[in-house]
């Protein structure tokens, strides 16, 4: 999950809970009385999915990323996930790297390409040692809350949101099943231009 802030400890699991939001800047808000203190602007991020040809990592609920964001390039494994209660918590890795065109080059070297991208307006907030991420995509809003279980829930609790509302989706897995609804939607999860104004 992490973007502005820096990459947890390389042996840290992530552990995080994904909400739909109907408002962003009520939660925003909530966040503000509250107490919360901003971590990091709101800002874009553009995320690649990579895998080999048989697509190994997908098939074994794996995830190797490539992240831009905030002039930042950062590669992350996750491991496979496990649900607790709709908390998600799953094996991360991740490493700021100084070239994302070298690293791609190294990844493509190793028989890996990139099979999905999926991109977000993202910023985040510290609350209860929590990250909450406040998210725009191209398929909704959502708020993600990482930290330990039992803090997540006192957050979710603060900021009126239901738990019982978890996704217990990735990005790519929820953009997988919208597509399966509309096959309109492009093979990404991208924003798609403005429409320009006629003169």
């Amino acid at each position: 999950m992490t973007s502005g802030a820096a990459p947890r400890s390389p042996s840290r699991d992530e552990i995080e809970l994904k909400l739909p939001c109907q408002s962003l800047d009520a939660i925003r808000q909530k966040l503000r009385e509250q107490g919360a203190s901003p971590i990091s602007p709101l800002h874009f991020e553009s995320n690649d999915l990579y895998d080999d040809g048989e697509g190994r990592l997908r098939s074994s609920e794996s995830t190797l990323r490539l992240r831009r964001a905030n002039d930042e390039t950062i590669l992350t494994y996750k491991g496979a996930a496990r649900f607790e209660g709709g908390i998600k918590r799953r094996q991360e890795r991740e490493i700021r790297v100084s070239d994302g065109e070298e690293t791609e080059a190294i990844l493509a070297g190793l028989g890996l390409t990139r099979r999905f991208r999926y991109e977000k307006q993202r910023e985040e907030w510290k609350l209860e040692d929590c990250v909450i991420a406040l998210d725009r995509t191209p398929i909704g809003d959502f708020v993600e809350i990482e930290g330990d279980p039992t803090r997540i829930r006192r957050v979710v609790a603060l900021l009126g949101l239901d738990p019982s509302e978890a996704i217990p989706y990735s990005y790519a897995k929820l953009y997988a099943l919208r597509r399966q609804q509309d096959p309109s939607l492009p093979p990404d999860m991208v924003f798609r231009p403005a429409p320009e104004r006629s003169p």
